[in-house]
C-alpha cells in the first residue's frame, strides 16, 4: 500500500473511512489495560495524528512500551473522530517498528529551551517549534521563485568563490589549498598566491551582485538566491557567518523603483505565509510573537514611510529617546534606531535613502551634494533592517574615482569597469537576508533558529 502523508489525511476527505497507510514519528504514547493513544507526526504539518490501537494487535506489547521519537508504520482505517481537538483519527490495524529510541533521546515531552536546541541542532527539527520554521522557510523560498519569475527577472546562479571583496570591508573568508605549515613565499618573504589553487588569493563570496550586474546589463532583470559568507566577528542575534541572500538586480532602474519592488517583494512573501502556512502562523503567534499577524497585515494594507538618512537623523536626534548608541550623522544607524523608526515613530515599515557615501559601498551612485549615495535600507518592525539597496555608479569616471577612495585597485575589477565602458546604462538592485525575513515573519527572535545549522564565530558542528 502507497503510504499517505498526514497531510493529506487531514485535507483530503476522500480518505475518510478508507484505508490507509502512515508513517511517522511519535510525540506522545498513553497506554491503558486494553488500548493506547499514539500521538504521530510525519512533518509534513503543524497538525498531529491521534492513532488509537488495541491489544488485539499482535505487538501490542511491544509497540505500547516505545517512547518518544520513535518510528511506526501504521495501517489502519480513517475515520472521523468522536473526541475533542481533533477532527479524525486512525483506527489501527496493523503496526510496524521501524526505529524505537531509549532514555538517552534528549526531547522529552518536557520544555526545552531554544538555546539547548541550537546544541542538537541535527534533532530539533523533530520539534513543534522548528518542524513549523523550516515548513514556512520552504515556503518563502518558493514564493521567492515565484515572485521574481512573474516580474519576468531570470534566476542566476551567481559563483561561491570569488577574487573579490564585493563590498571593500574586508569581512571575507579566504580559501586556499595550501599547506598553512610551509606557505610558499617569494622573493619579497610575502606568501606566494602563484602556487595557490587558482594563482591568487581567493575567498567565499560575500554577495552575488556583481556578477548580477554582468547578467542585468544584458537579461534585463535577474536575481541571485544562494548562500554568502561574511568573516564578521559578530554574536548577536541578528548576524551569521554564512546566510542566503536574495538579490536583484534591475537594468534602467533607479532608486525608488527598486524600493517599490523591494515593497512588493516583502508583501508578497507575507502573503504566501499566511496563505500556504496558516497552522504554523498561528503556532508563531502564540507563542513567540503575540499580535504577529495582525503586524503583518498592517504591512500588506498600510503604506511605508519614504524618508531621508539625514531626516531620519534629526527625528531620532528630537525624539529625546535615551539610545545605547549616540545617534550622529556620520556614524550610520544602528539596530535600536532602526526598530524605533519603524516600530515608535511609524509604526510599520520605513525606507531610509541617500545615506552617507563614507559608510556605503563604492559601488553606489554618488548624489550631486558629494556627501551622500542613492542607497536604501527597507526598515521593519521587529527586525530593523531585512533589504539594502542602491541605484548603481553607472559612469565609468566616477567609478574609478571612488574605488581610488576606498583603496581598491582597478585592475582587480576590470570586468566589473567593463560594463560601465561598453553600454553603460543605470541600473540598481537590492540584496534581503532570507533569515532575517523569516524571523520578520515568524516572530523567531534569534537568526539561529531559523536556518538549519547555524554557522557563527567559534561554532561549526554538524
Amino acid at each position: 500500500m502507497k503510504r499517505s502523508l498526514i497531510k493529506q489525511a487531514f485535507n483530503n476527505k476522500e480518505l475518510i473511512d478508507s484505508e490507509v497507510l502512515i508513517k511517522g514519528w511519535v510525540r506522545s504514547l498513553r497506554k491503558s489495560k486494553s488500548f493506547c493513544f499514539i500521538i504521530l507526526n510525519d512533518g509534513t504539518t503543524q497538525k498531529d495524528l491521534q492513532i488509537i490501537a488495541d491489544e488485539s494487535l499482535e505487538n501490542y506489547e511491544e509497540f505500547s512500551k516505545l517512547g518518544i521519537g520513535s518510528s511506526l508504520g501504521i495501517k489502519g482505517q480513517l475515520v472521523q473522530s468522536q473526541g475533542k481537538g481533533q477532527n479524525i483519527e486512525l483506527q489501527a490495524k496493523e503496526i510496524e517498528i521501524f526505529g524505537g529510541v531509549d532514555e538517552s533521546y534528549p526531547l522529552q515531552k518536557k520544555g526545552t529551551s531554544l538555546e539547548f536546541l541550537r546544541n542538537i541542532s541535527h534533532l530539533r527539527s523533530r520539534t513543534n517549534t522548528f518542524g513549523a520554521v523550516f515548513r514556512l522557510r520552504h515556503v518563502l523560498a518558493m514564493a521567492t521563485h515565484e515572485f521574481f519569475s512573474s516580474q519576468n527577472f531570470y534566476y542566476l546562479n551567481s559563483p561561491i568563490l570569488t577574487g573579490v571583496d564585493a563590498e571593500g570591508a574586508g569581512e571575507v573568508f579566504q580559501v586556499t589549498t595550501m599547506d598553512l605549515k610551509e606557505l610558499p613565499k617569494n622573493d619579497k618573504g610575502e606568501v606566494d598566491y602563484s602556487q595557490d589553487y587558482f594563482g591568487k588569493p581567493a575567498f567565499l563570496c560575500v554577495t552575488g551582485q556583481l556578477e548580477g550586474e554582468c547578467f542585468a546589463s544584458c537579461l534585463g532583470s535577474v536575481y541571485t538566491f544562494g548562500p554568502t559568507f561574511r568573516s564578521e566577528n559578530s554574536n548577536t542575534t541578528r548576524h551569521l557567518s554564512e546566510f542566503w541572500m536574495v538579490e536583484p538586480e534591475v537594468a534602467f532602474a533607479d532608486l525608488e523603483e527598486i524600493a517599490d519592488l523591494g515593497m512588493d517583494y516583502i508583501r508578497f512573501l507575507i502573503k504566501a505565509a499566511l496563505k500556504e502556512c496558516p497552522d504554523e502562523m498561528a503556532f508563531f503567534q502564540k507563542h513567540y510573537e503575540k499580535g504577529l499577524i495582525e503586524k503583518l497585515e498592517k504591512v500588506i494594507d498600510s503604506k511605508e514611510l519614504r524618508i531621508t538618512y539625514t531626516d531620519a537623523i534629526k527625528v531620532l536626534q528630537d525624539s529625546k529617546e535615551k539610545f545605547e548608541y549616540p545617534v550622529r550623522w556620520e556614524d550610520g544607524l544602528q539596530t535600536e534606531h532602526e526598530r524605533y523608526l519603524c516600530e515608535v515613530y511609524h509604526q510599520g515599515p520605513v525606507i531610509v535613502t541617500d545615506y552617507p557615501k563614507e559608510i556605503k559601498a563604492f559601488y553606489m551612485l554618488e548624489n550631486e551634494d558629494g556627501k551622500t549615495v542613492r542607497a536604501m535600507d527597507v526598515l521593519v518592525p521587529g527586525v530593523g533592517e531585512i533589504i539594502g539597496g542602491s541605484q548603481r555608479e553607472h559612469r565609468l569616471e566616477n567609478l574609478k574615482l571612488r574605488m581610488k577612495e576606498e583603496g581598491l585597485k582597478e585592475e582587480d575589477y576590470w570586468w566589473f569597469l567593463d560594463l560601465r565602458r561598453y553600454g553603460t546604462a543605470p541600473h540598481s538592485g537590492f540584496g534581503l537576508g532570507f533569515e532575517r525575513a523569516i524571523m520578520y515573519i515568524s516572530g523567531m527572535s534569534n537568526i539561529r533558529d531559523v536556518i538549519p545549522f547555524a554557522r557563527t564565530p567559534k561554532s561549526l558542528d554538524f
